[in-house]
């Protein structure tokens, strides 16, 4: 068991040392092998294998070349390293977890807190929802927990242990960002509902348009929340995203911002979005607000959106934009799906 530990540790610890990658670590590990308690839920897809392939892969990386800002990203959708890349190169540590995050296609909300509850539960590893049992070591906050204690140990020099609890028994999680994209942006947004965090980032979202969760009290002060959406994306085309925010109070905290013709800091509004060119493409639009294939470039080649991502994740929160009214073109009602 040692030596397969020894082995999985040289395996997943890696020194990028070529280019402009220089001198970033970056770090993988299973969570399967860093908590026995660990277990898999294939009724709802939540598996450590797949044809062969591991499905439960957790990522991580840190810049100790840029100043430090004391701030865990913790990113609720697949790796995505080029999104790292530019965390970390703001100062950020970055984190991504394997949490059950498969159970949309399969479970039907019974009512209109039904999905909040889900995603709840397969954030926090609470029973709150009778649609799914995920125990705690299974929930998105102990798997965050056990893989930054693991970081701390196998990189020193990337001061993990900064965010873990002064009694070492959990993350700091007022100290974290909490992000997604699509999905991911969804139960960020209803974690962040439930415990306080330093940010939530929600890029191509939240949905969840049928869900009344939105409007619940929220643990984390309104103006941490920060969306990004581009215009043909078909969560904002079918009033989505626009109902989520303004339910969250986003538009208490300045106006929508098309960022496309405008300079950070955007009016020091939350609610951003773009019209760039995609082809049409509303797929594409979708994914075009994270770094990516789909993101539009600029005529030198330089990827539209990077101010955009600077300001998303480190534009202070005290500073706001002028309060709005709710949007009388935002269609606010959906109903529930059969």
């Amino acid at each position: 068991m040692i030596a397969r530990f020894l082995f999985l540790a040289c395996l997943t610890f890696q020194f990028a040392a070529h280019g402009e990658d220089a001198g970033r670590f970056k770090l993988t590990a299973r969570a399967s092998e860093l908590d026995p308690r660990a277990r898999e839920h294939p009724e709802i897809d939540f598996v450590f294998s797949k044809d062969g392939k591991p499905q439960d892969v957790q990522n991580a990386s840190v810049d100790p070349r840029v100043p430090m800002r004391g701030k865990l990203v913790v990113w609720l959708m697949g790796h995505n390293d080029a999104l790292f890349e530019r965390l970390n190169s703001y100062g950020l540590h970055a984190i991504q977890v394997h949490y059950a995050n498969k159970w949309f296609g399969i479970l039907k909300p019974e009512d209109r807190l039904a999905r909040g509850r889900v995603r709840l539960e397969a954030a926090t590893g609470r029973d709150v929802s009778a649609q799914l049992q995920i125990p705690q070591p299974d929930g998105m906050m102990e798997r965050a927990f056990q893989f930054v204690k693991w970081l701390d140990k196998e990189n020193p020099a990337g001061k993990w242990g900064q965010f873990i609890s002064g009694d070492g028994t959990g993350i700091r999680w007022d100290k974290v960002i909490i992000s997604g994209s699509s999905h991911g942006s969804t139960t960020a947004a209803r974690f962040a509902k439930e415990v306080a965090v330093d940010r939530v980032v929600m890029l191509c979202g939240p949905r969840d348009q049928e869900q009344d969760w939105q409007a619940l009290p929220s643990a984390t002060d309104p103006r941490r929340y920060f969306g990004f959406s581009h215009v043909l994306d078909g969560g904002w085309t079918g009033d989505h995203y626009c109902r989520s925010w303004e339910l969250l109070g986003m538009h208490e905290f300045g106006p929508i911002v098309t960022v496309d013709n405008a300079a950070p800091p955007y009016e020091n509004s939350r609610r951003l979005i773009s019209a760039a060119d995609v082809g049409g493409d509303a797929g594409k639009a979708h994914g075009a607000v994270t770094p990516g294939k789909s993101s539009p470039k600029a005529d030198d080649g330089t990827l539209l959106y990077e101010a955009v991502w600077k300001y998303l994740y480190t534009h202070p929160v005290e500073l706001v934009g002028q309060p709005g009214q709710p949007d009388p073109d935002c269609q606010k009602e959906h109903p529930l799906p059969r």
